[in-house]
């Protein structure tokens, strides 16, 4: 008998398992995806369609784009760059084998067994494992789910993983489309037309909602929507997909914006509209868990089901779909089965966007506060201010701190910028202390970073700002 069973084996699931071992918990990893040699595919999304293969198309198609557009305001002359995307994509692969034969590598260390097949729960005690040759009922005292997420698709654009394709596909083009249409303008959608748009793309991207990153601040929301218009991407906000059908020439795409019918034709058509949780064909009727009308295992703040002792963590409960929050709840999850005190900061969950320039926030935004009726006070302050942003080349965007009027603590962070994912995690860490304005604001930071744009911002809140005109708020 196990201690734990995880079932799957992502962000969420791996690192669960590991700290399971660690705690001296007999710990067992369920995973159903399997390479072509037959071994376990561990990693998960993330680490293998996802996020790490996205920030390698993401940053290798930044260099190009350098290459091609800022090179020169160096004194750097290297005439025009050749693009071998097949080298690029193996580029790619490599990094996800390492990652992931590294998740391998740290389950032997850590003692955690893998397991390859199809879990279905049973009860609280029993999985039931499927594999391609056989079947057999694991019996365990805790069950873990953390069985991930798949893309939504979309009756009227389906994918057929040829020139219509979910994220998946997108991250596998064997050449540069001339012309790709996107549905969606979440992180998914920004992110790969980022990436294609780079390396010589017309994109063009159709967003069913009316407001553009309504989870963001607002005017970094609408700094972002200029930016990235400018950089070639071209948002089409509140556009109702109607249908996409593919010919031998190309995918035609009809959507409809303010009563009006629209036709686009492209290359290439990438479905980016969410994700949904895998809870398909995971739970037997009889194990007395169930399912929300959207898929999602409710649980309550420490990822408890309503089954004592199966417990369910990442993308199948609640909250957003992000890697970091799903491996901090596996670590608070099996820490608490091991009768150790832990919880979670669901409201310092930090969210980035790797476009360029990232954005970046945690916390609350001035229309979240203004909702609940708060006083509150901001401090903003821009890169073009920022000595090491200009001798960088990229200055575009701002660093905001939000307050508390009151008591000067910091309710918010947001950031689009150069490194701004990195620059909000300084403010994360200051919130996890509850730091005040006042508090970042006397706190040194080494010259020139870009990280002093945040210093500058916290110090703004109460006027004090240095290198910029002072405005109270």
């Amino acid at each position: 008998m196990y201690d734990v069973i995880v079932i799957g084996s992502g962000p969420a699931g791996y690192v669960a398992a590991i700290r399971a071992s660690q705690l001296g918990l007999k710990t067992a990893c369920i995973e159903k995806s399997f390479d072509s040699e037959g071994n376990s595919q561990l990693g998960g999304t993330c680490l293998n369609v996802g996020c790490i293969p996205s920030k390698a198309l993401l940053d290798s198609s930044h260099r190009y784009s350098d290459a091609i557009n800022h090179f020169s305001d160096h004194g750097i002359a290297v005439g025009k760059p050749k693009l071998d995307i097949s080298k690029m994509m193996d580029r790619k692969k490599k990094i996800v084998s390492q990652l992931t034969s590294g998740v391998s590598g740290l389950f032997k260390a850590n003692k955690v067994i893998q397991v390859l097949g199809h879990a279905k729960i049973i009860d609280a005690n029993h999985v039931e494992v499927t594999s391609k040759d056989s079947s057999e009922i694991i019996e365990t005292k805790n069950i873990v789910i953390a069985s991930g997420s798949s893309p939504i698709n979309i009756s009227v654009a389906e994918v057929n993983h040829k020139d219509i394709v979910d994220s998946t596909g997108a991250l596998e083009f064997e050449a540069v489309p001339k012309k790709l249409g996107i549905i969606g303008a979440g992180v998914i959608g920004l992110e790969l037309g980022s990436v294609w748009s780079r390396l010589g793309s017309e994109v063009t991207v159709l967003e069913a909602m009316d407001e553009f990153l309504p989870m963001a601040d607002k005017r970094i929301a609408k700094d972002v929507f200029k930016e990235f218009n400018k950089q070639g991407l071209n948002i089409n906000l509140g556009c109702k997909v109607t249908s996409a059908s593919s010919s031998e020439k190309a995918v035609n795409v009809t959507y409809e914006n303010d009563g009006n019918i629209s036709d686009l034709k492209v290359d290439k058509l990438i479905v980016a509209v969410g994700r949904k949780p895998n809870t398909d064909n995971l739970l037997d009727q009889k194990c007395g868990l169930s399912v929300d009308e959207k898929g999602f295992i409710p649980v309550n703040d420490f990822c408890e089901t309503n089954v004592q002792n199966i417990w369910a963590i990442g993308d199948v409960v609640r909250g957003p779909m992000l890697a970091h929050k799903a491996s901090e709840e596996g670590i608070m999850v099996v820490e608490r089965i091991a009768g150790k005190h832990a919880d979670m900061a669901y409201d310092l969950v930090p969210s980035v966007i790797y476009t360029h320039p990232e954005v970046a926030w945690v916390g609350k935004t001035e229309e979240e506060l203004a909702e609940a009726g708060l006083e509150f006070k901001t401090g903003s302050f821009p890169f073009a201010a920022s000595g090491r942003a200009l001798a960088t080349g990229e200055s575009t965007g701002f660093i905001k701190v939000i307050a508390d009027k009151k008591t000067d603590t910091i309710l918010g962070v947001h950031a689009f910028g150069p490194s701004a994912a990195d620059i909000v995690q300084q403010g994360v860490v200051a919130m996890e202390f509850g730091a005040s304005a006042e508090d970042l604001g006397l706190t040194i930071f080494s010259h020139p970073t870009v990280s002093e744009a945040l210093h500058e911002a916290a110090m703004a809140v109460n006027g004090q700002a240095i290198h910029i005109g002072n405005r109270k708020k």
